[in-house]
């Protein structure tokens, strides 16, 4: 079996145009070190396949890419999507022999106290703003937003009102699968506000959106234990640890963190009601805060995979995503598709 191994175009800092070198400072008092290791082996007919990764890298103020390492038997490249130029690892076969693939990724990241600061131009306003397939701004969440944010002038006031009204209004749904859908618009029509993260985060998006707020959903997964709450700790094992997140653009403050999804996650596990003392402070903390056992892969909602015969069954990229002559393997059974994901923190 011929193995290749190498480094090139896949440094940490080329994820986010940065300089594709370790990050000397991402190790500093303040920073976490993750080690995280995917591993697939993409069994089946001897017949040409083709596999997505979504790779983590450097991400505004608060993650930075420090090394990666690949081993693959497939004809591996960097590439991006056209729309939001996330980067992703394409790795293709032509026909016999294994199919196999090991992604080593090392990250720093520092737990998010409020706004990066990060601006915007008037463009990027348009586009985080902008409706896609998924997130409609118009007809009844355009309505609904209007509704929540009635009389709420400010910026941050306006949400609040969406973040509060998603804590109230939405439950985590323990039978949703993965991470859930993120049909949002569905959710509104039919009153039916239970889901996961893809589903109450995107709400909280779309909802901002519609109210005039650039926003985006940020797609990644948990990586070690929370030093704040045990629900929100994952370790190890992670192959089912994938988490988005939500950030919204506050004019003279920037990307302002959230995560009401997460409130509803402690509330469903802890068994607590959301007026519990419990919940009330994680409803609070995560207004403005992320703890960064967790790394980002990238913003890409609706995104379109470089080189893929079809559209993917899911809206994001946050598992690994293959296709064959047959179809499309579904990235929710790793067990079928032969994939793991272990993370750990690394000591410098």
């Amino acid at each position: 079996m011929r193995r290749r191994s190498f480094l090139a175009g896949l440094a940490a800092g080329a994820v986010a145009g940065g300089a594709a070198r370790a990050d000397a400072s991402a190790v500093a008092d303040g920073w976490r070190r993750y080690e995280l290791t995917t591993t697939i082996d993409l069994a089946g007919p001897d017949t040409p396949a083709r596999l997505w990764l979504p790779l983590a890298g450097s991400v505004g103020s608060y993650q930075r890419g420090v090394g990666r390492r690949l081993k693959t038997t497939g004809a591996a490249r960097l590439v991006r999507d056209a729309r939001y130029r996330a980067p992703l690892l394409s790795v293709s076969w032509e026909g016999a022999g294994p199919r196999v693939v090991t992604l080593v990724e090392t990250l720093a990241t520092r737990d998010r106290g409020g706004p990066d600061g990060a601006r915007l131009t008037a463009a990027e306003q348009r586009f985080w703003t902008a409706p896609v397939a998924s997130l409609p701004t118009d007809g009844i969440v355009g309505a609904t937003a209007a509704r929540i944010t009635a009389g709420a002038g400010e910026p941050r006031a306006r949400l609040r009102a969406i973040y509060d009204w998603v804590v109230d209004n939405t439950f985590r749904d323990a039978a949703t699968r993965g991470c859930g859908s993120g049909g949002i618009e569905s959710m509104l029509r039919t009153g039916f506000m239970g889901g996961k993260c893809a589903d109450i985060n995107s709400l909280m998006v779309g909802l901002s959106r519609a109210a005039g707020l650039p926003a985006r959903d940020a797609y990644g997964i948990r990586v070690g234990p929370s030093r704040v709450i045990r629900q929100l700790g994952a370790s190890g094992d992670v192959t089912h640890a994938q988490h988005c997140r939500a950030e919204i653009w506050l004019a003279g403050e920037g990307w302002f963190p959230v995560d009401p999804a997460d409130v509803r996650k402690v509330a469903l596990e802890a068994k607590a009601p959301v007026d519990s003392p419990l919940v009330r402070g994680e409803r609070e903390r995560l207004f403005g805060g992320w703890e960064m056992n967790w790394v980002a892969y990238n913003h890409a909602t609706d995104i379109a995979l470089p080189g893929a015969p079809r559209p993917m069954a899911e809206h994001f990229l946050m598992y690994p995503c293959a296709m064959t002559a047959a179809g499309e393997i579904d990235q929710l059974a790793p067990d079928a598709f032969r994939y793991r994901i272990s993370a750990r923190e690394a000591v410098a």
